[in-house]
């Protein structure tokens, strides 16, 4: 029998104070070389709560959804061998988008390294290099290899991880069953502006005062708005530049949609409106927007733009006349004061027409995207989180679902992993404490939908929408467009995803519906619950999606 006496802190007990001081939470799934530290949560102090996922890839997301909902560092555990390996594609999303994600990933004890361990990833002759493979999708990666170690090596991953992460600390079960000192004094990484930025944004002050005074501006805020938690920031530089505010696909709940001066989406999701404000621009600021094909497409006249100016981290896709790296609320504060105090400018604004892409007429059974969309945003609560999948779900929630006031809208456009929402949306609601919405597609929900068992077991106030078409709906539009459409992978057999959910998880409470009084009728009744709740909505696999790069297919 294990020894129930003063147990001596041990390099377990070390990480679970030690990321205690930027986050409440641990996301992960259980396991022989991970245990430890589950086990230092259980014996601690710290305030983190453990949370055991269905499978690492939703813990990892549940990791990302919290990072981004709440501005803390978002850790996730996983053990070693296939366990591991399940968070890679979860990280790979945290890294293209920089998501401060830090995770512990169990390893062998050293002393079996090389010598037939199970799950050895030591890079020893025949075995995989877990170092190589975490290298790849982390902004920092090592592997710690003595107790005393464990102080620096979380310092520099936490700072990595809070600079844009993820980081990637591998933990074989030895070191963290060590006993280790603790340092003098917890130590608290932080993002660090870039002390040159001064000079650079000098030189983008002097350009944008050279624009005329009556000349359009326009703003377009990307995701760094969201995790430099600068949106009043944003806000002060569209009133001293009295400039319109378009925001990229991943960043919809930076500026308010029911604002005057919001203009609506831009790129292959966005409304039709945005390449005419940036063709008729005097100046463009890019605000913590690098501007990927999915978030500039159809914007040509940017190009054209006499001043576009970049400020935030990430290096800009597209071509401009200043950028100013560096702390975005920073930047985006003094831009806006010394705007404002010289002046500011008045250009006539208006407020912005939003008018929507026309898909073609859908004639099949089931809900139309839009008819669907609409009943759910008038019934969504101020301070409503949204989590959207990738395919034509996410992309019909992209352009038609306006954010509520306060709410934080996820979607995954880094890798566009389908089924990122389950485990987002899970962390997003424990991380806020608030009702959170997932919509996702039925391909995504077989993927990883079993998570809604994870927001039964911690009664995560959830509401999961599953639009099921019984199809990669999609790839079934791309098999039209693009091929001879004569054939088709990736039409399903029906399946009751509502009725199977339902008797999976007695307790919880499930509609499925077929016409849109049943789906509004579930929404009401889903709004009514105080935990998770689970809605299927039939719909139409051959739905054309609000999506430009089809649509351009039925014009041309």
């Amino acid at each position: 029998m294990a020894d129930q006496g003063i147990v001596a802190p041990t390099v377990a007990d070390l990480v679970v104070a030690r990321i205690a001081h930027h986050t409440d939470h641990l996301f992960g799934v259980g396991g022989a070389n991970i245990e430890d530290i589950y086990d230092a949560v259980h014996r601690g102090t710290a305030p983190v709560t453990g949370i055991v996922a269905k499978h690492e890839f939703g813990a990892a997301t549940m990791a990302d959804g919290y990072a981004r909902a709440t501005n803390r560092l978002g850790v996730v555990a996983a053990t070693s061998g296939g366990g591991a390996l399940n968070t890679l594609a979860a990280l790979g999303e945290s890294f293209d988008s920089r998501v401060p994600v830090l995770a512990l990933i169990g390893q062998p004890p050293l002393a079996l390294e090389g010598k037939g361990a199970f799950q050895d990833t030591s890079g020893a002759p025949g075995r995989m290099d877990a170092e190589l493979i975490f290298g790849a999708v982390s902004r920092y990666c090592a592997k710690v290899r003595r107790a005393q170690d464990i102080h620096e090596e979380l310092d520099r991953a936490i700072t990595a991880a809070l600079a844009g992460g993820p980081a990637v600390l591998l933990l074989p079960k030895d070191i963290q069953q060590a006993a280790v000192a603790a340092p003098p004094e917890p130590r608290r990484p932080a993002r660090e502006p870039n002390p040159s930025q001064s000079d650079s944004l000098d030189r983008a002050l002097a350009l944008i005062a050279t624009a005329p005074d009556h000349g359009t501006a326009l703003i377009i805020a990307g995701p760094e708005i969201a995790a430099a938690d600068a949106r009043a920031e944003l806000a002060a530089l569209a009133v001293a530049l009295d400039a319109r505010v378009a925001v990229t696909p991943d960043a919809k709940d930076v500026f308010p949609n029911a604002h005057p001066r919001f203009a609506g989406v831009t790129g292959v999701m966005g409304h039709p409106n945005v390449p005419e404000l940036v063709a008729r621009a005097e100046l463009v600021i890019l605000a913590g927007a690098a501007m990927s094909h999915t978030a500039s497409a159809g914007l040509a006249g940017l190009a054209a733009c006499p001043r576009v100016v970049h400020l935030g981290i990430d290096e800009p896709f597209v071509p401009v006349h200043a950028r100013v790296p560096g702390d975005l609320a920073t930047l985006l504060r003094e831009t806006a004061f010394r705007t404002a105090r010289s002046g500011g400018r008045t250009t006539g604004h208006l407020a912005v027409e939003l008018p929507a892409l026309t898909p073609p007429r859908a004639t099949g059974p089931g809900v139309r995207y839009r008819e669907a969309v609409a009943a759910l945003a008038a019934r969504l609560e101020p301070g409503t989180g949204i989590v959207a999948d990738a395919g034509n779900t996410g992309a019909a929630v992209v352009h038609h679902l306006p954010i509520p006031e306060g709410g934080r809208f996820l979607i995954a456009l880094g890798m566009g992993g389908m089924g990122y929402s389950f485990g987002a949306g899970i962390g997003m609601a424990l991380g806020r404490n608030r009702r959170t919405v997932v919509i996702a597609g039925d391909g995504s929900y077989f993927m990883h939908g079993h998570e809604v068992h994870t927001a039964v077991e911690y009664q995560a106030p959830v509401t999961f929408i599953v639009f099921n078409n019984n199809a990669h709906a999609m790839c079934v539009t791309r098999e039209q467009l693009y091929y001879t459409g004569d054939y088709t992978f990736n039409r399903f057999r029906p399946a009751d995803i509502g009725a199977g959910v339902a008797a999976l998880l007695p307790g919880l409470p499930a509609w499925s519906a077929r016409t849109l009084g049943e789906f509004t009728s579930a929404l009401d009744k889903a709004n009514a619950e105080a935990g998770p709740a689970f809605i299927e909505l039939h719909c139409d696999p051959d739905e054309v999606p609000p999506f430009l790069p089809f649509l351009k297919e039925f014009t041309a």
